[in-house]
C-alpha cells in the first residue's frame, strides 16, 4: 500500500483561483451595480460563504464518505420536505418568492436559502447508493435487472425534478436532469437499452421542435397561460433576441459585453456595457468584459482542469461508491459550466443557472463547496496497491 490519506493539491489550488477570481470581480462590479443593492457588500458576503465553505470542506474531510450511505435516506427525506414546503407555500413568514419564482427561504440573519441547490448533492448520494445496493444485489445482469434499476432510478429523481420545475426553476430541472442521466451512463446498464432510452427521448424532442415549427402561436399561447410562461419568452428571446427585445435583451446586452473586450479587455473596472443580474448569473460577462478574450480563456482552462481531475479521481477510486459520487458531481458542474458560459454567447437559452465558484450566492456557494469537500474525500481514501487496476490506469 502505497499511501493512506491524500489531498489532491491541485483541486485545491483551482479552487483558489476560482475563488480570488470570484471575489476581484465582485469587488470591481459593484459600483456599477444598480442603485437597490446600494449596501449590499457582495464581495464581502461572498468572502464570508467562501470561509465556510471552507470549513464545510474541512467537517467532510473528516469522514468516510463510506458513511454517507447511512445517512442517503435521511438527507433525501429533508430535501424533498424543503421542496414541498415550497410548493404548498409552507411556512408564509418565510417561503421567498423572487423573479416570478418560489424558490427560497427567507430568514432574517441568515438570508435566503435555496433548497434546490442542496438538492444536486443529495440526490447524487442518493443515486449512487441506489446504483452500488442494487449492483450487490444484482451481480447476474439481465435486462430485467437493468429495467429495474433504471426505474428505481427515475423513481428517485423524477419526484424532486418535478418540484423544482414547477417553482418554476428550468435551470435547476435541468441540472438534475443531467446529474440523473450522467449516473445511469455509469450504473452498469446495457448500451442497448440505453441506445434505445436515446432514440425515444430524440423523437419526442424532434417532434416538439416540429410542433413548436408549425404551430408557434397556439403553443406560445398555452405556455404562456401555465407555469412555464417564462420558457416560451426566454426561447424566442435566445432565437431572435433583436425581434424580440423584451425577452433577449439580456443576451444582446451580455453578448455586446463580451464583444466589446476584444483580445486583451477593457481593464480593471471599466464597465461601458451594463448586464442585468452580472453579480450572479451573467458574472462572465464582467471577466470578458474587464479581461477580453485572454481571461474568458483563463476561467474556461480552469473550469477544464476542474473537470479533468474529478474524472481523474472518479477513475482512479477502487471503491464504486466513491466513483458513483464523483462522476454524478462531475454531471452537474459540467452541465452547469457549460450551460452558464454558452447562454451567455447565445450558444443556449438563457437559465437562471449561477457559474460554479463564481458567481455571487449563498447555498450555490456552499453547494459547490460541499461537493468539492466529497470529491476530496474520495481522492484522500483512495487507496493504491502495488498491482491495483487504478495503479496501471495512471
Amino acid at each position: 500500500m502505497r499511501k493512506n490519506f491524500n489531498i489532491d493539491y491541485t483541486l485545491v489550488f483551482i479552487l483558489i483561483l476560482l475563488g480570488i477570481i470570484s471575489l476581484f470581480t465582485l469587488y470591481t462590479i459593484e459600483p456599477t451595480l444598480p442603485a437597490k443593492y446600494d449596501g449590499s457588500n457582495f464581495f464581502l458576503k461572498q468572502a464570508v460563504w467562501y470561509v465556510f465553505g471552507g470549513i464545510v470542506i474541512f467537517v467532510i474531510m473528516q469522514v468516510d464518505y463510506d458513511r454517507f450511505h447511512q445517512l442517503t435516506w435521511v438527507l433525501y427525506g429533508i430535501g424533498m420536505l424543503a421542496l414541498l414546503m415550497l410548493f404548498v407555500g409552507f411556512p408564509p413568514g418565510i417561503v421567498h418568492e423572487a423573479n416570478g419564482a418560489v424558490s427560497w427561504f427567507k430568514f432574517p440573519v441568515i438570508g435566503t436559502i435555496q433548497p434546490a441547490e442542496f438538492m444536486k448533492v443529495v440526490l447524487v448520494m442518493t443515486i449512487a447508493h441506489i446504483i452500488v445496493r442494487h449492483n450487490e444485489k444484482y451481480l447476474t445482469r439481465t435486462i430485467k435487472s437493468d429495467l429495474g434499476l433504471l426505474g428505481k432510478i427515475l423513481g428517485i429523481a423524477l419526484p424532486p425534478m418535478g418540484l423544482v420545475a414547477v417553482q418554476p426553476d428550468l435551470g435547476g430541472f435541468l441540472v438534475l436532469g443531467a446529474i440523473t442521466g450522467a449516473m445511469i451512463l455509469v450504473s452498469g446498464v446495457k448500451w442497448r437499452i440505453l441506445f434505445s432510452i436515446t432514440f425515444i427521448v430524440l423523437d419526442i424532442v424532434l417532434l416538439a421542435v416540429a410542433i413548436w415549427y408549425f404551430f408557434p402561436g397556439p403553443i406560445a399561447d398555452f405556455l404562456e397561460e401555465s407555469v412555464f410562461g417564462h420558457v416560451s419568452s426566454r426561447f424566442t428571446g435566445w432565437l431572435n433576441p433583436e425581434e424580440n427585445y423584451d425577452a433577449g435583451y439580456q443576451l444582446i446586452l451580455a453578448m455586446m459585453a463580451i464583444g466589446s473586450g476584444q483580445l486583451l479587455g477593457k481593464g480593471v473596472g471599466d464597465f461601458q456595457v451594463y448586464v442585468p443580474e452580472r453579480h450572479t448569473d451573467m458574472i462572465f460577462t464582467a471577466v470578458s468584459e474587464q479581461f477580453g478574450f485572454v481571461g474568458a480563456s483563463l476561467v474556461v482552462t480552469l473550469y477544464f482542469l476542474l473537470i479533468y481531475r474529478m474524472i481523474h479521481i472518479a477513475l482512479l477510486s477502487n471503491d464504486k461508491y466513491g466513483s458513483y459520487l464523483v462522476t454524478g458531481l462531475v454531471g452537474m458542474f459540467a452541465y452547469q459550466i457549460f450551460q452558464n458560459i454558452g447562454m451567455s454567447i447565445q450558444l443556449l437559452p438563457i437559465t437562471g443557472l449561477p457559474l460554479p465558484f463564481l458567481s455571487y450566492g449563498g447555498s450555490s456557494t456552499i453547494t459547490y463547496l460541499l461537493a468539492m469537500g466529497i470529491v476530496l474525500n474520495v481522492h484522500s481514501r483512495t487507496r493504491e496497491y502495488m498491482f491495483s487496476e487504478a495503479r496501471w490506469r495512471e
